[in-house]
């Protein structure tokens, strides 16, 4: 062979090598659990991988919508899936239930909480104490409702003041409507929407938040499998490197989001899960920590604090620790977590 024929033979080979070590990269499936429908606030990770950034990491992603955090949890914990979206506080309570099968958190997404109490204001109930003797309504699994006795402790709250009532989420805000029950609890941009939807204005709604009654709670996470972690902690990183570039790309232009959330659920509504996604944005994840540090850090003294709280809740007899629940092992580096 001539030496041009030689190098000819030799670029392609390496052609080769290199194609086949991306195809190889390319096969390392991942399925992801959402923790709840396909609604706004999921568009980020949709359009994440609409967008390629999970394919520049090597990571073939399965994105599936969810029933709630206790379901993201155990979706993994039963080794179902091997990521998921799920309030971190649920995974606090999970982890002291359930000592052998332990999670981690391994990235914070909403660093504020969306934790919220919804109440007509043709109900009179102003204050926190006027729900005692109240009808209050949620799913039994929604993050608000379960954490409802750390807000009763923080607000002098009998936890047997008020009565609960269990509903399908479907049921949840045309329930409160109708008078069913005088509050219900939930995601604020969950129900604060689905309310307007129902007719309600936000002007005729009292809302509570949890964080202004000194429950300064982190929000969800993602959390991974032991599996994802000791074996594949690379593409774990790969993984989170696309999310934080999906949210920043849903920041810039959140309608493309909602176009790629389109593409997965035809059925939306476009116009509601755009406000859905701008509150998400602007209550949750753009904060002065997110801004100042990037997407992803949970600190220490905080999550404390949280735990204590969720642990007085529960009664647990073993506290977990701030390291038993969250590792940032798996932190893409500082630029790469920035919301450019």
């Amino acid at each position: 062979m001539t030496t041009f024929t030689n190098r000819l033979l030799g670029a392609a080979i390496g052609a080769a090598v290199a194609l086949g070590a991306h195809a190889a990269l390319a096969d390392m499936a991942i399925k992801f659990s959402l923790d709840w429908k396909y609604e706004g606030p999921a568009a980020p990770y949709l359009l994440a991988k609409k967008n390629g950034y999970f394919d520049e990491e090597g990571l073939d992603v399965t994105i599936d919508s969810g029933n709630g955090s206790v379901g993201a949890i155990t979706r993994v914990a039963s080794g179902a899936y091997d990521l998921s979206l799920a309030d971190i506080n649920s995974l606090v309570e999970f982890n002291a239930s359930n000592p052998d099968r332990a999670m981690k958190s391994i990235f914070m997404v909403y660093d504020r909480p969306p934790f919220a109490l919804f109440m007509l204001k043709s109900s009179g109930i102003t204050k926190p104490e006027d729900l005692v003797g109240k009808t209050l309504g949620a799913p039994v699994f929604d993050a608000s409702r379960k954490l409802y006795p750390a807000f009763a402790s923080a607000t002098g709250l009998d936890l047997d003041a008020v009565t609960w009532e269990s509903m399908d989420p479907p049921l949840r805000e045309p329930m409160l409507v109708r008078g069913d029950v005088d509050a219900i609890s939930g995601h604020y941009f969950t129900s604060i929407l689905n309310l307007q939807a129902q007719g309600v204005a936000k002007d005729d709604l009292t809302v509570f938040m949890y964080k202004d009654f000194g429950m300064d709670f982190y929000g969800n996470g993602i959390l991974a499998s032991p599996d994802m972690m000791e074996n594949h902690p690379e593409e774990v990183k790969g993984f989170l490197r696309g999310v934080v570039k999906g949210w920043a790309a849903a920041i810039a232009d959140p309608q493309s989001a909602i176009d790629a959330l389109k593409e997965v659920d035809p059925l939306i509504n476009p116009d509601l899960e755009l406000q859905r996604l701008q509150m998400a944005i602007d209550e949750n994840v753009v904060t002065p920590a997110t801004l100042e540090e990037g997407m992803g850090l949970v600190k220490a003294d905080r999550m404390a604090k949280a735990i204590d709280q969720v642990a007085l809740t529960f009664g647990f007899e073993n506290k977990p620790s701030v390291d038993d629940i969250y590792t940032d092992e798996f932190m893409p580096s500082a630029e790469d977590r920035m919301l450019k």
